[in-house]
């Protein structure tokens, strides 16, 4: 009687030892399943990387683009801030207001590209313009000269509102100008964005401008 419940429980304990074997093996494979998903999920999360990384391709048009951008639209914003005080149009007040709200940003955008770039971004000049030989790129289109900025400066009313305009009209022609030069000859596909961006914004601008210029 002894011997026959011992050899049961032998043969119990024996079927538990090989039920837990099969669990094992089980989970073992689960786990091996689980580790070629994550594999897989790895392999997928470099990809966005890899992206990520791609956008950072640049050439010397794009370091151009956004240097003399940036020097450009700070003498926009110059020649804007001026109609605070001395238009007398309100529209070309609330024009003035546009460009820079519109402008500032892009600055900001395009000095974090030349910092990612490892290139040196344009200082502001000590009157808090444009140092226009700071990048030693030369006349860029559009750009005012010292002279032309003292006699905006000077002008008040509606001799301001129609100088004003007559200056941003050639100033936004350079700056599509430089624009399209960036859109065929840059490799950064957000420059080349915001160079088709700033084209069809300021050709906007400057149709208004026209507009407004046949009424002040």
């Amino acid at each position: 009687m002894l011997i026959r419940f011992s050899a049961l429980r032998c043969a119990l304990i024996g079927g538990a030892a090989v039920s837990a074997a099969l669990v094992l093996s089980a989970c073992g494979g689960t786990d091996s399943s689980s580790s070629g998903m994550d594999h897989g999920s790895g392999m997928a999360t470099t990809e966005p990387a890899a992206s990520a990384s791609a956008d950072t391709v640049f050439n010397d048009a794009d370091v151009m683009f956004a240097q003399m951008m940036i020097e450009h639209h700070r003498q926009a914003i110059e020649m804007a801030s001026l109609a605070d005080t001395r238009a007398a149009s309100t529209d070309v007040k609330a024009l003035a207001t546009k460009i820079k709200q519109a402008q500032q940003p892009e600055i900001d955008t395009m000095t974090g590209w030349l910092t990612a770039w490892d290139k040196p971004a344009p200082m502001p000049s000590m009157s808090g313009g444009m140092d226009m030989g700071s990048m030693s790129h030369g006349p860029m289109p559009g750009a005012m000269t010292d002279a032309d900025m003292s006699k905006l400066m000077d002008a008040k009313g509606a001799a301001f509102d129609k100088q004003f305009l007559t200056m941003m009209i050639a100033h936004h022609q350079g700056a599509v100008t430089m624009a399209k030069q960036e859109s065929t000859q840059g490799s950064s596909p957000d420059a080349k964005a915001l160079a088709d961006k700033i084209v069809t914004d300021q050709q906007a601008e400057i149709t208004q401008m026209q507009d407004l210029l046949k009424k002040v």
